[in-house]
């Protein structure tokens, strides 16, 4: 009698959801006695929700050979493929493929139609989509849901709704692809999935809307996952994603101490959350740390980011810029578009390459990646996107004096931003208007613009930006600067006391090979060929 009590408090546990509950009397249940099949398979799931991974896989190979002893053949490889995946997510794809292959092998054999002919085609759209063939997972996700539908199976019709519309996105079929994640979405919140599914889904619609800059969907669906989550203490594989998504919005929305919390508990996630998932929760810990000025704490989660396998780009390539280290910069960022070919990809790096080329004095590089961005953002139509995009132009612009044609720019994407209450974005770029208004003799807009973004720095705790701008607001320009950028002017004002480009750069925080091109052209610019010769025009031009 206790061991038949035992068993059904494992199973009221598992339909309520308390999956420590149901994994502990399940647990026990089968040291008493021998579990049926459906029963090794309800503690499975329960060992996968809890986070015990290997437990999981070995409960879920006896489920697969009781449902093989018993002759159905169906469960037994839903198991084997249910198996196979949870062994991919741990990077042992030998292991993961063998249990797929054994699962197809027994449906082929089986010679009946049923859904598990459907769940199978689910990695073979996974594949297509990993290789770009966005037409080709789109025509086998597309099957994949026809069969869920004709076998009433929820889970098999949302997962194959879920890659098509992953599938249309990949194609720049964006209106489609987002309608069909969000029909399945609503089947998640509905309760109809199993909650392996549902967690699958929910992670899967809330990255690629990320991707896609369909913030305003992203928030939505995470809002939905952390209630999800929530409801569900004892759940792990998917509260590492939850709390990095968390952690993106609340970062965008200018709350850095709160996003900083929900990343920490992510990383602290890291023995028993997904590789995936902890590479981007330390990506995001560095990114905060970096715009705080923690350069050292930066460069340690930086490194933590590539352990995991996620690369630590753009960031840690931005982290060298504001060290100074404008080679190191530049070689990092270089070697990261070289190798990054798919459009999304690209257009997370080419904000980083603009910038880091015009710290380099790359103008032509700088724009042609900025008209690239544009290109990207035309074909997507995301409007968070497009104000990165017209900043990036905006501030290609203003390096080649022409403030003008830059403040329309810079405004376009200031309005777009702050839309979105992106406010440290909102921020950097009224420092890139307020120069623009400097450069066209508006001063008292430029400092406006200035204060209103040192307040907006000061409240975020982005001391480098902070210590910039102040600097702006405490800088007097000449009226004419003629053609010399603020950072060439600064070069110029140390030059002329005699320094070398070795102490310059020293004093500067930047390489000396940076000096050097700086120097090249300030000489070019002025017309003259020595630095004695600079000296005196800056002296005669009032440039001091």
């Amino acid at each position: 009698m206790a061991k038949d009590n035992t068993l059904k408090q494992g199973r009221q546990a598992f339909r309520q959801q308390a999956w420590a509950d149901a994994y502990i009397s399940l647990s026990a249940a089968d040291e008493e006695t021998v579990l049926s099949a459906e029963d090794l398979e309800l503690l499975a799931k329960a060992a996968y929700l809890i986070g015990k991974e290997s437990k999981c896989t070995e409960i879920w190979a006896r489920a697969h050979q009781k449902f093989l002893d018993q002759n159905d053949t169906e469960r037994a490889a839903c198991s084997a493929f249910w198996l196979g995946m949870v062994l991919f997510n741990r990077g042992e794809r030998a292991q993961g493929n063998g249990w797929m292959a054994r699962a197809e092998r027994l449906i082929k054999e089986h010679k009946k139609e049923c859904a598990e002919q459907g769940l199978l085609l689910i990695p073979r759209g996974l594949q297509q989509l990993r290789q770009g063939n966005g037409e080709a997972a789109h025509k086998v996700f597309r099957q994949a849901a026809k069969i869920g539908t004709r076998f009433n199976n929820p889970d098999l019709q949302t997962l194959g709704r879920l890659g098509s519309g992953q599938a249309l996105i990949q194609q720049n079929k964006i209106e489609e692809g987002t309608t069909l994640l969000d029909e399945a979405m609503v089947n998640v919140i509905s309760n109809e999935l199993s909650p392996i599914v549902a967690g699958i889904v929910y992670c899967a619609v809330i990255e690629t809307c990320q991707k896609i800059y369909d913030l305003q969907r992203a928030q939505e669906w995470t809002d939905a996952l952390s209630r999800w989550c929530d409801a569900q203490p004892d759940l792990v594989p998917y509260r590492g994603q939850c709390l990095v998504r968390r952690a993106e919005i609340l970062q965008l929305h200018g709350r850095w101490s709160d996003a900083m919390n929900e990343v920490q508990r992510a990383c602290q996630l890291k023995q028993i959350s997904s590789p995936p998932a902890t590479g981007e929760a330390f990506y995001r810990q560095a990114e905060l740390h970096r715009l705080q000025g923690h350069y050292p704490k930066a460069e340690k989660a930086y490194q933590d980011t590539s352990k995991w396998g996620r690369s630590p780009q753009p960031g840690l390539a931005l982290l060298r810029l504001a060290q100074g280290d404008i080679d190191a910069a530049q070689t990092a960022i270089h070697h990261v578009e070289e190798e990054t070919k798919e459009r999304m990809a690209r257009s997370r790096i080419l904000p980083a390459y603009v910038e880091i080329m015009l710290a380099s004095q790359e103008l032509q590089t700088a724009k042609e990646k900025a008209s690239e961005l544009s290109d990207i953002t035309t074909k997507i139509g995301a409007p968070y996107l497009k104000a990165i995009a017209a900043r990036a132009q905006g501030s290609v612009l203003l390096e080649n004096s022409k403030p003008g044609t830059a403040l329309k720019k810079l405004r376009q994407s200031w309005s777009l931003l702050k839309q979105f209450e992106a406010s440290y974005e909102s921020a950097r770029t009224q420092v890139l208007i307020g120069l623009a208004c400097r450069r066209i003799g508006d001063e008292d807009t430029a400092v406006m613009e200035f204060r209103a973004a040192r307040e907006i720095f000061e409240q975020l705790g982005a001391e480098p930006d902070l210590f910039k701008v102040n600097s702006l607001i405490k800088k007097e320009l000449p009226k004419n600067t003629h053609g010399l950028t603020p950072r060439e002017l600064e070069v110029l004002r140390i030059l002329v006391t005699g320094k070398t480009n070795k102490d310059i750069a020293k004093e500067l925080y930047i390489s000396e090979r940076t000096v050097d091109r700086h120097v090249s052209n300030i000489l070019g610019k002025l017309n003259v060929e020595t630095r004695a010769a600079a000296t005196a025009y800056a002296y005669e031009h009032d440039l001091m």
